[in-house]
């Protein structure tokens, strides 16, 4: 039996709505925040690992982009990072040069900081984001008036899809 629940409009009228639909309602809400932007996902102190070569200098700007965002940043420093990136499922055409686990997910190179919060916040199947190479524009990779044209992949066993682009 569905359990109804009375909701309060005035003092004439009550509506009652089934467990089923007020689930519904609340999710269909969720969404249309997530959908325009709105989130109760916050960076603030949210631990993230990033693994970096020691020599790269645009892997010390994206990480600093993190802290600004609000991230807790722990920074580890690897001279070869293949065999990481092999063992975190990265696919060869969307490595770059630093890799970045947060809450299960694998973080791929330059990826803004906005896009690991909707991830979080609307928690996708897959392994994680990637941005392919080191577009100039992307977070870290600022250059006075350049920017190229780049893709945020979601990305995992059930195949790739853009989830941004910039």
């Amino acid at each position: 039996m569905i359990e109804p629940y009375g909701i309060f409009i005035s003092k004439e009228i009550i509506v009652n709505f089934s467990r089923r639909k007020v689930m519904g309602l609340a999710g269909g809400l969720g969404a249309s925040l997530v959908a325009i932007g709105i989130t109760s996902v916050s960076a603030a102190g949210t631990p993230i690992e990033v693994t970096r070569s020691p020599s790269c200098g645009c892997c010390s700007a994206w990480t600093a982009h993190l802290r600004q965002a609000g991230f807790s940043v722990e920074d580890k420093l690897l001279d070869d990072l293949a065999p990481l990136k092999a063992r975190l499922g990265v696919p060869s055409d969307l490595q770059s040069c630093h890799t970045a686990m947060l809450s299960g997910y694998v973080i791929e190179g330059h990826v803004p900081a906005k896009e690991i919060l909707r991830i979080l916040a609307e928690r996708p199947t897959a392994t994680g984001l990637a941005v392919a190479g080191m577009p100039a524009g992307s977070p870290g990779m600022e250059i006075a008036g350049q920017a190229e044209r780049y893709d945020v992949v979601l990305f995992g066993p059930r195949g790739r899809q853009v989830f941004a682009r910039y």
